[in-house]
This record gives structure tokens, sequence and C-alpha cells, in this order.
């Protein structure tokens, strides 16, 4: 299957701005770049279709060069509907930093700074330079302006358009890009550039933009009650990553594996055959997992979220180290030991049951163990010799709720 075509049937390509650009594509050669402001120092889970897809043109044989914006950071591309906050020079210095040093680790692409060329530019040579190639109805039509002019925009925001078109051309005739790639909401942006470079230099560039990628509502993928799931395992860990992307909803999960991974067309087909034979095995979800977490952070990362899922799911937490713990628990209430206790007082006394009367009918019952061990000792004295690296207890009642103890 040829590139344009594979991206077709994986659900990649929203628009292209020329027919041209299907040959160009499947022929390789092409420079192109695709960028991202820093607005936080480590991309999200709803950056990685996009870089992605700039890894799929890169092993057809184009080159990609990933901009990070340190100048248009300092403005903000609009939003749909209220201004973005902004952010400080500090800030966005910091996030460039780190946006550059994943990129280049993760995705291996040259990183550049549209700061490097824009800040040097006047007011006036802004105007007459760039200003004077665009109408403002022309810029008022695009559907981000178009979308603001109700509640009102800036005119810092509305001059972001114009910016990143002066990226487009100054790749162009610098660096001989001439594709950008981006989420369908730069199509505007792309396109004004590739109007920039035809009317300041008579040539052709060209722009290809992807469906965002939504769960069935439409709300952005990677995005959890407004918190991102971050690339970085120090920001959201292999764990964390690998429970959102198994618990992912069954009817948006091959789409998923279309899109986000690099297993071919035959894969997928198996992996969804035998999704639907089964679903319940959750077998595509875990293919799912399995490809993420190995790409972005290697298949030791990947095995060790499915070891600590499985010890929680089993109760067999007692090989789990302090570390393991920690990231498993990290948003867990810790409950605090301080002295030997007996485990019918330790469960009152912590809150865990609310009564003598029915901390005994839960140890008598079977329903409490103590480090993935059913304990019915209604005798038992529970102390940090019970602890696992002498830290931490973790006490189950019944199948699923889990209390970690902390000795001190």
């Amino acid at each position: 299957m040829k590139l344009y075509e594979e991206l077709k049937w994986r659900g990649l390509i929203q628009d292209i701005s020329s027919q041209d650009l299907i040959e160009k594509l499947n022929n390789g050669g092409l420079t192109f770049y695709i960028g991202t402001d820093p607005t936080a120092d480590s991309m999200h889970i709803g950056h990685y279709s996009s870089f992605l897809i700039s890894k799929r043109l890169a092993k057809a044989g184009h080159h990609p060069i990933l901009l990070v914006g340190g100048a248009t950071g300092l403005i903000g591309d609009p939003k749909p509907d209220a201004e973005r906050p902004m952010i400080t020079k500090e800030e966005v210095e910091h996030n460039f930093k780190g946006l550059k040093k994943q990129a280049e680790d993760l995705f291996g692409f040259e990183v550049v700074n549209n700061w490097d060329w824009i800040k040097d530019i006047n007011v006036i040579d802004f105007l007459r330079d760039y200003g004077k190639y665009f109408n403002v109805n022309y810029m008022l039509a695009k559907d981000k302006v178009k979308s603001r002019m109700e509640s009102g925009i800036t005119f810092a925001e509305f001059s972001y358009m114009i910016l990143q078109a002066l990226d487009f051309l100054y790749l162009y005739e610098n660096r001989g890009v001439t594709l950008q790639v981006a989420g369908s909401d730069q199509w505007g942006n792309i396109t004004s550039g590739i109007e920039l470079i035809r009317k300041k230099l008579d040539k052709e560039a060209y722009g290809m933009v992807m469906p965002l990628v939504t769960d069935s509502t439409g709300k952005k993928f990677g995005k959890t009650e407004g918190n991102a799931l971050w690339l970085d395992k120090n920001k959201t860990s292999s764990y964390e990553m690998y429970q959102y992307l198994i618990n992912l909803e069954d009817s948006m999960i091959i789409e998923y594996l279309k899109k986000l991974t690099f297993l071919s067309k035959e894969e997928i087909e198996k992996i969804e055959k035998e999704h639907n034979e089964a679903p319940e095995k959750r077998i595509a979800h875990q293919a799912l997992a399995r490809e993420i977490i190995t790409d972005l952070h290697g298949k030791e990362e990947y095995e060790k979220a499915v070891k600590m899922s499985e010890a929680l799911f089993s109760g067999n937490v007692k090989d789990l180290t302090v570390k393991d713990i920690d990231l498993l628990f990290k948003d867990a209430e810790k409950k605090e030991l301080n002295e030997e206790m007996n485990l019918v007082d330790l469960l009152v006394n912590l809150s865990i049951c609310s009564s003598k009367r029915e901390a005994r009918e839960f140890v008598t019952g079977g329903t409490i163990s103590i480090n993935g061990d059913k304990e019915t000792n209604l005798e038992k004295i529970i102390s940090r010799k019970d602890a696992i690296e002498g830290k931490y207890i973790i006490l189950r009642r019944g199948k699923k709720k889990y209390f970690l103890i902390e000795c001190k």
C-alpha cells in the first residue's frame, strides 16, 4: 500500500491543499514541518497522533522538522471560545527546552524555534513585509477567527495567523520546507502560509491536516477531567498511561489502533476479529497500550505497567516495591500506623470498618487481606514487620477496596 493510501485507510487525512501532493507523498523526498507552541514542558497524548504521522512520513523518505514556537507561544493560537492566558518569556524558554529534549529523545526530530527569526522583526517591517499580503476579509473568514467574532478577539490573537504563515515562508526559503502537517484545527493557518508563499515568491507549497483524535462524544483524546495524559513518564507514569488506554471505550478502539500504532493493516484486522469475538478479553486495548507505551517509554516500562496492574487486580501485591506502591496509590489517601495494633482495632481506628462487630465479620468471613494474603485471625497483631520494605501495608477489603497504610 502506498503512503497516501495507507494514511487514508488509517483515517489520518482530513484535507490536503492540492491533489499534486498525493504523488509527492508517495514518492518521498519532501522536507516538511509540524509545529507546537511551548505551553507546557511536555507534550501530551493529544500530540501523539500528529507526531506519529510525522514518523510515518519520515519512514517513507521525507524529512521532518519540529517547530517549537518560542515566539508564537508568547501570543497564543486563538481558542474557539476564549483568549488564552499569556505566559511569561521565562516560562516559554523553560518549556521550549523541555519540548526540544523530548522531541529529540522520543521522535528523533530536528527542532527549530521561531523566536530565532521573529525576534528581530520590527513592527514596521512586520506590517510592510507580511501584513500587506493579508486581506482582513480573508482572515475574518477563517474558522478560528469567525468563532470568536461574537465574544471578541484581540489584535494579538488575530495576528497569530500571520506569524504562523511567516514561519512557513521562512522555512520554505531557508530550509527547503514545502509541506506543513498539522491537526485539522490548523487548516486556516496552514492555507494562510501557502497563500503568503504564493504571493511573495510565486511558488507552490502544500498543507495536510489530520482529524483530531477524539472519543465518541467528540471530546479530544487524551484529556481526562481537564488534565493531560503527558508523554513524559515523570509526569504520567507508564502504569497511569496503561490504565487510561486499557479502559478506553470499545467502540473507538480499532480507530485508535489505526491512528496511534504502526501495526499493519493485516495485524489490525486480525485484532479486530478477535476483539469482536471476545470483547471482554480486551485484546485490542492490550495491543494499543503495548504499542504506545513501548514506543514512548520502552518494552521494560510496558511490562512493569502490566505487572503492577495485574498485581492490583489479583491482589498479589507482596512483590511490589515501595516505588511501585507510590505510583499505584499516588492519589490515594494514606492511613498511618504509629504502633503495633490488633487487626480488629486497626480496622476500626483507621475507619476501614465502622465497628468492631463489622470488623470481626469481615475478618472471619475471609474478606480482609494483608499484602495479598487473606487474614482470618482475629488476634493478629499488625506492625512494621508486616510492611513492604518496612514502609507500606496494603490492606484489601473485599475484591476491590484497597487501603494503603504507612508505618511511621
